[in-house]
C-alpha cells in the first residue's frame, strides 16, 4: 500500500486541482512508480485520498494502457499492431519476439525481464513496423533485428 511519502505527494498535488478527478491519472502514476503496477489496494487507497468512488478510480486505471493492473516485467515491449505496421510486416516481428522470449503477446517472461504488449499506434507509421521497449522506439524493424534489440535489455 502507498506509504506516507506518496500520500503526502498526492495530497499536495490535490491542492493544485479544482476537482480531485483531475488527479486520478497522476495518483495512479505515483503508485505505479512505487510498485511497477497498480494493485486493487492502491486503487482503493487512491479513491480514499481523493474522496472518490473506487469505481471512478478503477475506470481510469483500466482505461489507460500505460497503467498496469497486474505485475509486469522489468522491460515492456510494445508491439504496434496498427494497420500500417500490419501491412509492413509486423506479424513477422511479433512471431519472432514470441519465439525468442518464449511468451505470447500479453505475457511476461518467467524471469520477469520482459512483458510483451500490443498497442494501437506508436505514432511512427512512416517508419513501420515499430516497437517500443520502455521508452526506446525502434523503427523499420526487420525480423532479424529483434535478437540484437532484445540483447540490449538483458
Amino acid at each position: 500500500m502507498l506509504i506516507k511519502e506518496e500520500y503526502k505527494i498526492i495530497n499536495q498535488k490535490k491542492k493544485l486541482y479544482e476537482h480531485p478527478r483531475s488527479l486520478i491519472i497522476e495518483a495512479l502514476k505515483i503508485a505505479q512508480a512505487k510498485y511497477g503496477w497498480v494493485s486493487n489496494k492502491e486503487v482503493i487507497y487512491i479513491a480514499k485520498i481523493l474522496d472518490l468512488s473506487i469505481s471512478e478510480v478503477e475506470s481510469v486505471a483500466t482505461f489507460y494502457s500505460k497503467i498496469f493492473r497486474k505485475p509486469v516485467g522489468k522491460n515492456i515491449i510494445y508491439y504496434c499492431d496498427s494497420i500500417v505496421c500490419y501491412l509492413n510486416g509486423c506479424n513477422n516481428i511479433k512471431k519472432n519476439i514470441e519465439l525468442i522470449l518464449n511468451i505470447k503477446l500479453g505475457q511476461t517472461t518467467k524471469n520477469n525481464k520482459f512483458t510483451f504488449l500490443p498497442t494501437g499506434c506508436l505514432g511512427r507509421c512512416d517508419y513501420s513496423p515499430v516497437i517500443m521497449i520502455n521508452h526506446d522506439i525502434y523503427t523499420k524493424i526487420l525480423k532479424n533485428d529483434i535478437v540484437n534489440i532484445i540483447k540490449k535489455y538483458l
